[in-house]
C-alpha cells in the first residue's frame, strides 16, 4: 500500500535517534529523545488550500525538522509514518 498525500500534506518517516553521543557515550533506550528529524517520503500537489495558493517546497528524499508533537501518526504495512502540513515543517536539513 502507498500513501498519497492531498493538498499541502507531506508524509514523513522519522529518522532513528543516535545510539551514541559525539563523545562516544552509548545511550540506553530510555535516554534517547524522540527524534525530530524526518525523511520526506511523499509530497502532496499543493494548490489552493484554505483560499491561499500553496507551492510545495519540500520533495521526496529531503531531511526535515518538524515540531515535536505535530502531525498525525499512521501505520501502513508495519511501518510508522507521520502526515503533516508543509507549514508544520520548520527547516530542511542540508
Amino acid at each position: 500500500m502507498k500513501l498519497k498525500p492531498l493538498a499541502d500534506r507531506v508524509v514523513l518517516k522519522m529518522v532513528e535517534a543516535e545510539e551514541t553521543t559525539k563523545s562516544g557515550i552509548i545511550l540506553t533506550g530510555a535516554a534517547k529523545e524522540k527524534p525530530e528529524v524526518a525523511e520526506v517520503i511523499e509530497v502532496g500537489p499543493g494548490g489552493n488550500v484554505d483560499g491561499k495558493e500553496v507551492v510545495m517546497t519540500v520533495k521526496a528524499g529531503d531531511k526535515v525538522i518538524t515540531s515535536k508533537y505535530s502531525g498525525t501518526q499512521v501505520k501502513v504495512d508495519g511501518e510508522e509514518y507521520t502526515i503533516v502540513r508543509q507549514g508544520d515543517i520548520l527547516a530542511i536539513v542540508e
